[in-house]
């Protein structure tokens, strides 16, 4: 899973909103920075790019993940790490940063105050999340064709977990809950940019839990390439791009 994700979904749905959350970062100045669900190192890369004098620990529940990450990005100080119980002591980091983790937190209140406990007294929480299915245009082009050949029950794991933390005034509540400040919310729209529709397809058929849900049926081979051709004809050949939508927010003690 994290070969297909780094290949097929990262250069596409992550690096763009990566070198967008590592500018902001780098115009709060920390020295310390610790990044959750750091995944196989996107935004990892650009924090280290955009801030070059500061520490930066990279974090990741799934250690195939923090392994791959390590590999691929050295610089920084790999940590297998829950971020509902953080294997750190209170107020050492400058910034906490999240790209598209915290929507994946079962106790997102729980991992917040962790946030809160960890960071410095004028420390700074940054983290994104997904809009709405609807808002993506790779995910809803996806879903649909799933739905489409799939009509006995289509994995919802799109919809309910990647895109299903999707309304600031929950989020605001959660943060509110931990203890934590939203200073500010703003959605921001980037295209993404994919060498084709078929890899999307490839990277969201074997690089998310979709994967299970599809390969324990008969007929999975014959689905997978009936989803590819979907969104093929959907999205065009060659090449495609297609506007996807998120919510960065800042948050404080």
């Amino acid at each position: 899973m994290p070969e297909a994700y780094e290949r097929h979904l990262v250069p596409v749905f992550f690096r763009p909103f990566a070198i967008d959350l590592a500018a902001r970062a780098a115009a709060l100045r920390p020295r310390t920075v610790l990044e959750l669900a750091a995944g196989t190192g996107a935004l990892t890369s650009a924090l280290l790019t955009a801030l070059p004098t500061a520490s930066v620990v990279a974090t990741d529940l799934n250690e195939a993940m923090v392994t791959a990450g390590s590999a691929r990005e050295p610089r920084a100080d790999w940590r297998q790490a829950d971020a509902q119980h953080l294997p750190f002591e209170d107020g050492g980091f400058d910034l906490v940063v999240c790209q598209f983790g915290v929507m994946f937190f079962p106790d997102r209140p729980a991992a917040y105050a962790e946030v809160r406990r960890v960071l410095t007294p004028r420390g700074r929480f940054l983290f994104n999340s997904w809009g709405p299915l609807a808002s993506h245009g790779f995910g809803a082009a996806f879903q649909s064709a799933l739905e489409q050949f799939m009509p006995d029950g289509a994995p919802p794991f799109l919809k309910e977990v990647p895109h299903g933390y999707s309304d600031p005034a929950v989020v605001t509540a959660d943060l509110t809950a931990a203890g934590l400040t939203l200073a500010t919310a703003e959605e921001v729209t980037l295209d993404g940019v994919a060498e084709s529709a078929a890899s999307v397809a490839t990277g969201f058929l074997t690089g998310t839990p979709v994967h299970a849900a599809v390969q324990a049926r008969e007929d999975a081979q014959a689905l997978q390439a009936a989803v590819t051709q979907e969104m093929t004809d959907q999205l065009g050949t060659g090449p495609v791009t297609a506007p996807m939508t998120a919510t960065v927010y800042t948050a404080h003690r």
